[in-house]
């Protein structure tokens, strides 16, 4: 007999974990609805249930807490008093039928249950003909389990039976008591240390499991349960009972396997843990038992894509087994968090029994609920004889019903595709429906349209200036060109360089500042029939060198400031200032050329992991179909006066730029300094409205910073793109600028500027970035696996790009033009798709949105930039072994952190290391920080760990070693500002903005600042050229010396000018 501890008895260790979970919680019942057909006699059948009672201790048990204890005690009353509640369905159809069974299940699951002094067991009697009856009965799951629920058809039948026949039961049964002490027992015995320590190692270094497509609740919320039902065909029933037999395993072997290799699939993590209900009465006394006697089991899977399905079916049986083998000393760990689940995913089998029969009544469980983990999502099947029902419950904190409904053709799909295919690798094996596949591929991709059949994109300027000849086509400052004026001059630099050489497939340099110069040099290159490469004039020497080093470049247009830091050994320079005197001698009439569409129109560089930047290679027939697609997702042809704010060198001003002057509009080309400087381009935008701008998210944000939105922001399309774009920037856009159209545009060089638009209205998206939105005019996408298999929706996948806007591939790079540009096994022979390494997810309105990446490529301020390329300049360095380079985001500011190993010799400087970078990489991809270490953290296998590389704590050994502090208030004023914006704690006058963290982005934020204290009219430029704190601190005291100087000037002129006109007054 059970020890009774003072009041009562102890709870078993699943008790205990129960009740942990079910405070103030309905999810957790066991529930069952018992199908009676025949000449039921309800006398009987009460008097059945009372004698089921009174021979279950387990029935009649309640449960009270001693003062001081968070756990109860058990108390087995000797009696109980049955009630139940009779209701007359005779009249129902049966979906209201079902319904009311619902509706009962609901209804006793949430009454509030008085476990020390009520009676936790509810029956109700449900009368649907005078031959059939349902019996409803409701237990809290601290009393009961699934297997429970069968028991009670076996006993309440067979107690039937005997009260038929005015007897009793005699066998006697054991007691939930005994196994309870029994359990107790159990754990406190010598065993249980070895048990702990397997489910230890099983458990261990295991990340939770999480589904991509699952919510994620702001606050600990109440454990809801909700189900979608499907019914398994009954041909794959039978094939799925027939490859049970292959194998010579259980059918539920199978459905778990399937389970394990979906969630495998969505999931992508090879570790995988899913808890699977186990009755655990594994010993004939226990068959018997009513009671909370299941548990749920850890079966780990370590799953990888090319393991055949039968290899899963056998490596999950062999979990299984081992499993079972330590099963009665596994007690779940206590749940602190709603974050921190045992099981987030769950699996039960269960095999309905056979109808019973008592006299000539059957009984049959016809529905069953049982719940005793807290899960995410678990899928329940059951068997009945011919027949395989999958129930899907879930928690609607983490997934709505269409995400299951989805999960639940999922796994259906597989099912089927198993059953046809066992031998198949799981990563080969189809999870998507027919109709899911087509809507993914086919309906999410229905963008095709016909383009206007011009040859080149030059010939739609060269019409739009038939059309409107005397319209501003460009405006610089206080300079602008008319539409006439711009192609004549256009036309001569073309004839200009025709008679150089420059033809179809010729590549001329551009590097220029931005000016009107800037947009002849790019129409002239192209009416030439050639195609434009922009240089941008910031790089260092030793940039354009390594970026011209294998590219056939005849000439390159400049300006004569410029030529100094271009090499001349590559090249003809041809300065467009001081040279244009020759070149306007020649015709200014359109040029005749043999260029095609499939002629090159530009080449732009991208960031190279190798080191050295890749050219990619772009056709006129690619930027037309963008140009027409843009143009008529935004209906820019409507838009008047258009910005550009970025360097030529990057794609991003072309949406501008020729969506401007190919469709009559005007382009105002925005000099640094204004497109830095808030004050500026405020005034400049009072003066001249601008109707459509294109610009990098964090430069909006810098610049929203110290500027009213509405000052700065396009009168009609906002256009967001060059990185990932944040809810709270828009936010702060639609307070500030309500009326503003706010457009997100994502697309990488390779596929002609951009691919995708998502139009920001009054959306609520619980994404974490703004969406990249839907493809452009005949372009598609695809998100797939490693195995290039679509994904489904809200599962990540590498995004793929497919349609007429792809580049015709790197320059001079073959190879690795073959392994971005891989055929596309969707379309038509010769059809490509570019590998974009970003990472993805369809979003169930079509929609897409960013995730990240899956290479170590980055956005810095809307410029591509892979890390390798750093790393690959630095083990330039003669001192340097080893170099890591990584991203840290602060307040949405990107910034770099080097790491870097030295050689045995002799350690590097920081100084010497920037000054190292800052010849061969541009300003955007120079180190903010520099991190010296003797080793670099390594992963188990030898891999370099860039999760364990130590966090940047803003300590600058190299500059407190020749540190200098600020001597008059204006330098520690300067001070001041540069410590709050560059995070670090104390700054010499001789450290240099860029050498402690600094770029450009920082530096406009300095500016605004800079601006409040000194109230000067200081420049973003002038900054740019004196990047200290002494040298600009001296630059503003002068400055201010020559404003004092000035108004004192002034004032005395006026002065005088009073004086002569009072004495005038008196004459």
């Amino acid at each position: 007999m059970p020890t009774q501890i003072t009041q009562g008895f102890r709870l078993s260790p699943q008790q205990k974990h129960i009740w942990s979970l079910q405070q103030n919680n309905s999810a957790y019942f066991a529930q069952c609805a018992l199908l009676l057909e025949g000449n039921l006699k309800p006398e009987v059948l009460k008097a059945a249930l009372e004698q089921v009672i009174i021979r279950h201790g387990i029935l009649r048990t309640t449960f009270h807490c001693l003062p001081g204890m968070k756990i109860p005690m058990m108390d087995v009353k000797n009696s109980s008093i049955l009630s139940w509640d009779n209701i007359d369905l005779s009249h129902c159809e049966p979906k209201e039928i079902s319904s009311k069974i619902a509706e009962l299940f609901q209804t006793a699951a949430s009454l509030t249950l008085d476990f020390e002094q009520g009676t936790l067991l509810h029956i109700s009697l449900l009368t649907l003909s005078t031959k059939k009856h349902i019996l409803v009965i409701s237990l809290p799951s601290v009393c009961a389990d699934t297997w429970t629920l069968k028991n009670l058809v076996t006993e309440i039948s067979n107690s039937y039976s005997a009260c038929l026949q005015g007897e009793r039961l005699s066998e006697e049964v054991v007691q939930y008591l005994q196994f309870s002490e029994w359990q107790n027992q159990l754990l406190a015995d010598e065993d249980a240390e070895a048990a702990k320590q397997y489910w230890h190692e099983q458990l261990s270094r295991l990340a939770s499991l999480k589904l991509p497509f699952e919510s994620q609740p702001s606050q600990p919320s109440k454990f809801e349960i909700n189900c979608c039902r499907l019914d398994i065909p009954p041909d794959v029933t039978a094939k799925i009972a027939n490859l049970a037999q292959k194998y010579d395993n259980s059918t539920a072997v199978i459905l778990l396997a399937c389970w394990q290799t979906l969630i495998w699939r969505l999931t992508g993590q090879p570790d995988i843990v899913i808890g699977m209900a186990s009755d655990r009465r594994d010993y004939e006394e226990l068959y018997s038992l009513l009671g909370l006697v299941a548990t749920w089991l850890p079966i780990k899977s370590h799953l990888t894509p090319d393991l055949r399905f039968q290899e899963v079916v056998q490596l999950t049986n062999q979990t299984i087994e081992a499993s079972a083998e330590w099963q009665d000393y596994f007690v779940p760990e206590p749940i602190e968090n709603h974050e921190q689940l045992a099981f987030p995913i769950g699996f039960e089998f269960e095999q309905l029994p056979e109808k019973l029969v008592a006299g000539d009544v059957s009984f049959s469980l016809e529905q069953y609920y049982s719940c005793i983990e807290q899960f995410k999502v678990k899928l329940t099947c059951t068997q009945r004889e011919h027949s395989l029902t999958t129930e899907f419950y879930y928690d609607v904190n983490y997934f709505t019903a269409d995400t299951i409904e989805r999960l639940a053709r999922e796994f259906q799909t597989l099912l089927t595709s198993v059953t046809a295919h066992p031998e198949e690798k799981i990563s080969q094996l189809e999870i998507l429906s027919f109709s899911d596949r087509q809507q993914l591929l086919v309906e999410f991709n229905q963008t095709h349209i016909d383009n206007p059949q011009y040859k080149c994109i030059h010939q739609l300027f060269e019409e739009q200036v038939q059309k409107t000849p005397n319209k501003i086509a460009v405006v610089f400052e206080d300079q602008q060109l008319t539409y006439a004026q711009l192609n004549r001059k256009a036309n001569q630099l073309a004839h200009y360089l025709q008679q150089r050489g420059v033809k179809p497939e010729v590549l001329v340099g551009l590097c220029t500042e931005r000016s009107l110069l800037m947009i002849i040099g790019l129409l002239g290159i192209i009416k030439a029939g050639g195609a434009y490469l922009p240089l941008d004039p910031t790089l260092p020497k030793e940039g354009f060198a390594s970026r011209l080093q294998d590219i056939e470049i005849p000439l390159i247009l400049t300006q004569q400031r410029l030529v100094d830091n271009l090499p001349t050994d590559v090249a003809q320079i041809i300065c467009l200032d001081t040279d244009w005197d020759i070149i306007a001698d020649h015709k200014d009439e359109n040029s005749i050329s043999a260029v095609t569409a499939q002629n090159l129109v530009y080449v732009l560089f991208t960031s190279g992991s190798t080191g050295k930047p890749k050219g990619v290679a772009i056709e006129h027939q690619q930027l037309l179909n963008y140009l027409h697609g843009i143009t008529q997702r935004l209906d820019l042809s409507s838009t008047t006066n258009f910005a550009t704010v970025s360097t030529l060198a990057a794609d991003l001003g072309n949406t501008g730029i020729f969506a401007a002057l190919c469709t009559g509009g005007c382009l105002h080309i925005l000099s640094i300094e204004c497109a830095t400087d808030s004050a500026i381009l405020a005034k400049y935008c009072r003066t001249h409205p601008i109707d459509c701008l294109k610009i990098v998210p964090s430069h909006l944000a810098t610049l929203l910073a110290s500027a009213p939105s509405d000052s700065i922001l396009p009168r009609q399309q906002l256009i967001l793109g060059g990185e990932a774009a944040s809810w709270q920037l828009i936010e702060q856009i639609r307070q500030q600028a309500p009326s503003s159209l706010i457009f997100n545009h994502y697309g990488p060089t390779e596929a002609t500027v951009g691919v995708t638009t998502f139009a920001v209205q009054n959306q609520q998206i619980s994404t974490q970035t703004v969406p990249l939105g839907r493809p452009l005019a005949n372009t598609q996408i695809y998100l797939l696996d490693k195995q290039l298999q679509p994904v489904p929706i809200g599962v990540p996948g590498e995004l793929y790009i497919g349609g007429a806007g792809l580049a015709r591939g790197y320059l001079n790079r073959s190879d690795l033009t073959a392994e971005k540009f891989i055929p596309n096994p969707f379309a038509e022979m010769g059809s490509r798709l570019y590998k974009t390494g970003d990472m993805a997810r369809y979003l169930a309105d079509g929609n897409i949105e960013f995730i990240g990446r899956v290479d170590q490529q980055v956005k810095i301020r809307g410029f591509r930039v892979e890390l390798g390329e750093i790393e690959s300049v630095l083990c330039q360095h003669p001192q340097v072994q080893q170099a890591v380079v990584s991203v840290r985001e602060d307040n949405s500011n990107k910034s770099l952190i080097a790491y870097v190993v030295s050689k045995q010799t002799q350690t590097p400087n920081v100084s010497e290391l920037q000054k190292f970078l800052r010849e061969k990489l541009p300003e955007y991809m120079m180190p903010s920080t520099f991190i010296m270490l003797k080793a670099l953290p390594l992963t188990s296998n030898g891999k370099i760990n860039r999760n364990a590389l130590p966090e940047s704590n803003g300590d600058r050994p190299e500059l407190a070693a020749n540190y200098e502090p600020p001597q008059t208030e204006v330098e520690q004023s300067i001070a001041d500002i540069w410590q709050q914006i560059l995070h670090v704690e104390k700054v010499g006058i001789h450290d240099n903005f860029f050498d402690i963290g600094g770029h450009s982005l920082l530096l406009v934020q300095a500016h605004a600042k800079l601006r409040e204290i000194f109230l000067s009219n200081i420049s973003v430029i002038n900054l740019f050229e004196y990047p200290t704190i002494n040298s600009l601190a001296k630059y503003l005291t002068r400055k201010q010396t020559e404003v004092a100087s000035f108004e004192e000037s002034t004032q005395r002129a006026q002065s005088r000018t009073d004086s002569r006109q009072s004495r005038a007054q008196y004459r």
